[in-house]
Formats: structure tokens, C-alpha cells, sequence
């Protein structure tokens, strides 16, 4: 096996550690070539479509990418933003929040963020934190629900790329946080601040990204994770069972995928009688085109033609204080034992820098 030249080494040179924030991604435009760029390299990963190689390259390559691509760029065009995609705008300002709160928690990291399907990809920025000397990383999802078809694609991708590196650095991953206390807590908030503001409906209704149904009786427990989600969360608002619903969407193919289904729900839900629905995407923590587009839009629409009055879209915690400090938290618990506090000598040194960064962090998650 070659291995990669790796950067020159000085014994007795500092150890930096850093912290890397891994989501999903995005294409790099909304056009057709682009998005099919970003879809094939997506559907080609064997976490995300179990179907035999052989067949699947056929399907994917001779009708999935040629029809869906243009139509999904059409969809994008609909959420893209000045500053880009919204997905990689979102990542980017969490990152950088990031590094603010857990440097005035004294902690001296590197914190990037990188995407498992486009750019900044995954293996760029490993490369750029070995050449940096970065010797500790922690890897950290952005999803909190563990999934196989996620979360596990992470840890395949890290180690595929550490395969050919001579002098890996050590690593740890976060597995999954869909029942940390401070994830809950940020959740809550921002159902709270939506009603504050919004009123309040007498259904909310949680929509998580689904899987296909054979997943779960493989032993994924992403379904498990989810359910514990929504019950955690409906305990802390104080609702009901009947005032809270768990949906999935995103379905994509014939095969049957974890139910119920989003949209056909919130159908019956209106000509059912009920005239608002509250809806929020807790498995997402950054919004993006399954959320702004899929849920707020397209759900939107189906929910009002079957006869709903009042549709209510609850962004994702995104760059809220409240989510970026449990970010912070649960990313601090998992640094425990490296050796990431400064020293009095190097506080004094960085003082401008986490001064700069933390009061980014703050305008960042400033309300908007």
C-alpha cells in the first residue's frame, strides 16, 4: 500500500486538537451539472442505497441522475440564498459560533467544518488540520439521531482516508445526542420563541428524514432515536400525545420506508378538520432543501389545498445561541482528557483572537 507523504514532523512540537462538524452537504450551485455531481456521489455511497452495485450504477446513472438532477436544481434555485446554499451558510456560522463558545470556555481547538458529499469535503480538511499539526480530532455529526445511513457514512469516510496516512492522529467520534439534555432544551426554545411569536396550534407535528422500513429490522435505531426524540421533547413542552406526531419524509423509490409518511399525513390532518398545523424538522439541525423546500413549501401547499387554514413552519435551531451552547456542551464532554485548556501564558496570547471569535459568535446568533 502507498502511503501519503506525510508533513513534516518536529519532536517535541506542540499537539493541537481540533473539532470537525460534519454534515450531510450541498451542491456548489444550483444548475443541473452541479446537483448532479452532488447526487451521484450522494447515491453512490452503499450506506445510503443498499442495492447491489451492479444494478444500482445502472439505475442511477441511466434514470435517476438524468431526470432528477434538473428537477432538483429547479428545487434548490427555490432556497438558495446570496450567500449560497443554505445547509453549507448554516454549517459554516455554527463552526464558527463554535469555536467562540468553547474558547471562552478556555478550551484551545482548531474547529472546522466539512460536508460527506461536496465541498468542503471531508478529506480536505483532515488533510489541512495534519499539515496544520492538529494530532487530536473529534469528529462531530451534525445529525443527532445515529443512523447507519448517516452517521455511520462518517465514520466509514474518516477511516477510508486514514487507510493511506502514514502517522493517523488520534480520534473520537460522537455517535449521536437525540437525548442530550441541552439538544432537548434548545429544541423546546425554539418551539417556545415560534409560539411567542406565532400563537400556538393544536398539533405539532415533528418530521424526521426517513429510511427505508428494512433499516430498522436490520437493528438500525434510528426510529428508536427519533421516538425518543419527540417523547422527550413533548415532555418538556408539557403536551399531550395526542398534541404532538411523529412523520417522516423524504421518501424516495418503491420500496416501503419508516411510516407515517409527512405529506400524506398532514393531508388527512386537514380534511380531518384541522385548520393549523405547527411543524418542525428535529433531525435537521441546519435548514436546508429538505426542510425549506420539502416541508415549508411543497408540505405547505398540500396541507392548505386539502383545506388546512394556517400552516406554521419552525426553522431548525440553526444558528440559535441556545443550540450552538449545546453544541458546545456536548462537544466539551468528549474532549475530556485531552489536554485542551490553556495555559495562563497562552490565554494571554489568544486573549484577541477568542475575544474576536466569541463576539462573532454572538452576531452570528443574534435574532434576526
Amino acid at each position: 500500500m502507498a502511503f501519503n507523504k506525510a508533513p513534516e514532523y518536529t519532536h517535541g512540537s506542540a499537539v493541537k486538537t481540533a473539532v470537525v462538524l460534519v454534515n450531510l452537504g450541498t451542491p456548489d450551485e444550483a444548475d443541473a451539472p452541479s446537483v448532479r455531481r452532488y447526487l451521484k456521489q450522494f447515491l453512490s455511497d452503499p450506506r445510503v442505497v443498499e442495492i447491489p452495485r451492479a444494478i444500482w450504477w445502472l439505475i442511477l446513472n441511466g434514470i435517476i441522475l438524468p431526470i432528477r438532477a434538473s428537477k432538483s436544481a429547479a428545487k434548490y434555485a427555490l432556497i438558495w440564498t446570496k450567500e449560497g446554499s443554505p445547509l453549507k451558510v448554516h454549517t459554516e456560522k455554527q463552526s464558527t459560533m463554535l469555536r467562540g463558545y468553547l474558547g471562552e470556555q478556555g478550551h484551545a481547538v482548531e474547529v472546522r467544518y466539512a460536508m460527506s458529499y461536496g465541498n468542503p469535503s471531508l478529506p480536505d480538511v483532515l488533510n489541512a488540520l495534519q499539515v496544520e499539526g492538529c494530532d487530536r480530532i473529534l469528529i462531530v455529526p451534525a445529525y443527532p439521531q445515529y443512523s447507519a445511513t448517516t452517521t455511520a457514512s462518517i465514520f466509514d469516510a474518516v477511516t477510508s482516508h486514514y487507510r493511506t496516512v502514514r502517522n493517523i492522529p488520534e480520534l473520537r467520534f460522537i455517535k449521536h445526542y437525540h437525548d442530550d439534555p441541552a439538544y432537548i432544551a434548545a429544541l423546546k426554545e425554539s418551539v417556545l420563541t415560534h409560539w411567542q411569536s406565532n400563537g400556538r396550534g393544536n398539533k405539532l407535528v415533528l418530521s424526521f428524514h426517513g429510511v427505508p422500513k428494512r433499516t430498522l429490522l436490520l437493528g438500525d435505531p434510528y426510529h428508536c432515536e427519533c421516538y425518543k426524540t419527540a417523547r422527550l421533547l413533548r415532555t418538556a413542552l408539557g403536551l399531550t400525545q395526542d398534541e404532538l406526531l411523529v412523520t417522516f419524509q423524504s421518501r424516495f423509490g418503491k420500496a416501503e420506508w419508516l411510516q407515517p409518511y409527512t405529506a400524506p399525513t398532514l393531508v388527512q390532518l386537514a380534511k380531518d378538520g384541522l385548520e393549523r398545523v405547527d411543524i418542525m424538522c428535529p433531525g435537521f439541525t441546519s435548514d436546508c432543501l429538505e426542510t425549506l423546500e420539502e416541508i415549508s413549501l411543497e408540505a405547505k401547499h398540500d396541507f392548505l389545498e386539502a383545506g388546512g387554514k394556517e400552516f406554521h413552519y419552525i426553522p431548525c435551531v440553526n444558528e440559535a445561541p441556545s443550540w450552538v451552547g449545546a453544541l458546545a456542551t456536548i462537544t466539551a464532554r468528549h474532549l475530556q482528557g485531552w489536554p485542551t485548556q490553556q495555559s495562563d501564558a497562552d490565554k494571554e496570547a489568544d486573549s484577541a483572537q477568542n475575544v474576536i471569535a466569541a463576539n462573532e459568535a454572538r452576531r452570528l446568533g443574534a435574532p434576526k
